[in-house]
């Protein structure tokens, strides 16, 4: 045997001997949807038919300025479960993997799984599921039957399997486990119920798919709205003095009826959002299984939940359908955590980032952070959620990075060698909650804009 592996089988021991040295620590069980914005009825959405996840936040810390650090899903997971912010050479790309951009990295799932726990992926977590896969005890899909997009209907199968166009959503009269975000409840509520027997601590991650297009979900779902209720969003419109870089969007159109450069017809529009609306109550019956379940089996009051999402979406705000821009719908996240003998409900106004809940989640059970995370614990904000212990969020992407505070939202897009500014984006959230009106271009800012420039910098700059 190697030194290598004797200094980390001892490394195990040590911690394995810990364990069994002290009271059992909390399970946890983290939730995360892809692609799904704030639009719940606890965040003020209330057309929205989410009762699940309505009740989750009745019994949480809800934090109400979460945001991603990185909008698109590979890099935005990498970070998260690693605790490390994306920079301009690490966390880049939805298809990101941590093995490539940060193969040294000590992943949540793998600390906890080096200190007793077993540690387990159900459906999409990383995107690559196999990414970082040794440090997970078990890492389970859904079986694919034709491709990821999951379609029921004979006709839109055969289109897909023939590469022709399929449309960006579904309503098929099937039962909820016929697509993938049933199938992942089945594995998490069958995992729940072997956690039950074994009495062994856990990490299991549920890693549910929709909302993410294409927005597929049961006929039961589409019925929960009403056609004529659907309303595009106020602010619709691209901002006119918005840099040109932050209008493209490129994922919806390789769906039917919706091309590049071209605004999407407003039935469609609101046929989509529709079919967004869908999905998100479809998951939420789904989380709902599975949190009844927890409570079936007398664990709730042993388990830490976390809810989230990897990042927003905007359904036509600022003419776009997509992530991967640095407007606020497309960074802030739904973020709920219930932590038995921590957290009363309540609702919390301080700044949180995807990257702070490694640092939060190890802090809760007690174990010390494998070397210096990014992140902050929120265990503060946990005990007290009137407390203020952030003001501020950053996120980036590709060559634009975003300061985030209750007043300004400000981003920036330079050159990747000279740093020349190319673009910029400036929003008074006091007056213009929808950034509307980008200030960038207005007299008189010049000297604020340099000092919120200055700040991203000086955040950059703690990375190197």
């Amino acid at each position: 045997m190697s030194t290598k592996h004797i200094i980390y089988s001892f490394a195990l021991f040590l911690g394995l001997s810990t364990y069994a040295q002290t009271e059992a620590p909390k399970n946890i069980l983290f939730i995360i949807v892809d692609d799904l914005r704030p639009e719940l009825p606890s965040y003020g959405k209330k057309h929205i038919k989410a009762p699940n996840l309505d009740k989750l936040a009745a019994s949480s810390v809800q934090f109400n300025r979460a945001f991603c650090n990185v909008p698109v899903c590979g890099a935005s997971r990498s970070s998260m479960l690693t605790g490390i912010r994306p920079t301009p050479n690490r966390f880049k790309h939805y298809y990101t993997r941590i093995d490539e951009d940060m193969p040294e990295a000590i992943t949540l799932s793998g600390l906890l799984k080096n200190n007793g726990y077993t540690t387990i992926s159900n459906g999409k977590v990383s995107h690559f599921s196999e990414d970082m896969e040794n440090s997970w005890s078990e890492v389970w899909d859904p079986p694919l039957e034709v491709t990821w997009r999951n379609y029921k209907l004979p006709e839109n199968i055969e289109n897909e399997t023939n590469k022709k166009e399929v449309p960006a959503f579904e309503n098929a009269d099937v039962p909820d486990d016929a697509y993938f975000d049933g199938q992942i409840a089945n594995k998490t509520i069958e995992d729940l119920k072997k956690f039950k027997k074994s009495g062994e601590p856990f990490l299991l991650f549920a890693g549910f798919v929709k909302p993410h297009l294409p927005f597929n979900a049961p006929k039961k779902y589409w019925e929960y709205y009403k056609r004529e209720d659907i309303k595009l969003p106020v602010n619709k419109d691209f901002p006119k003095t918005a840099p040109k870089r932050a209008q493209n969007w490129y994922e919806m159109v390789a769906y039917k009826d919706v091309n590049v450069g071209e605004d999407v017809e407003e039935e469609l529009a609101k046929t989509l959002i529709h079919a967004y609306y869908a999905c998100v109550s479809y998951v939420d019956a789904q989380i709902g299984r599975v949190l009844e379940t927890l409570d079936e089996l007398g664990m709730r009051d042993d388990t830490i939940v976390v809810l989230t999402s990897d990042h927003g979406f905007s359904l036509s705000e600022h003419n776009r359908w997509s992530k991967h821009s640095l407007f606020e719908m497309e960074l802030q996240v739904p973020l709920l955590i219930r932590a038995p003998g921590t957290t009363a409900p309540a609702q919390s106004n301080s700044f949180a980032e995807l990257v702070d809940l490694y640092p939060t989640l190890i802090d809760l059970i007690d174990i010390e952070e494998p070397y210096k995370l990014d992140g902050i614990s929120l265990v503060e904000n946990l005990k007290n959620p009137s407390k203020i212990t952030k003001k501020t969020a950053y996120s980036r992407y590709i060559h634009g990075d975003t300061y985030l505070s209750d007043t300004y939202f400000y981003s920036e897009w330079k050159y990747k060698k000279e740093g020349t500014v190319l673009g910029r984006m400036l929003y008074d959230h006091r007056t213009d909650p929808l950034e509307m009106e980008n200030l960038s271009k207005n007299v008189g800012y010049e000297k604020l804009m340099d000092s919120l420039s200055n700040n991203i910098n000086a955040q950059w700059k703690k990375l190197q």
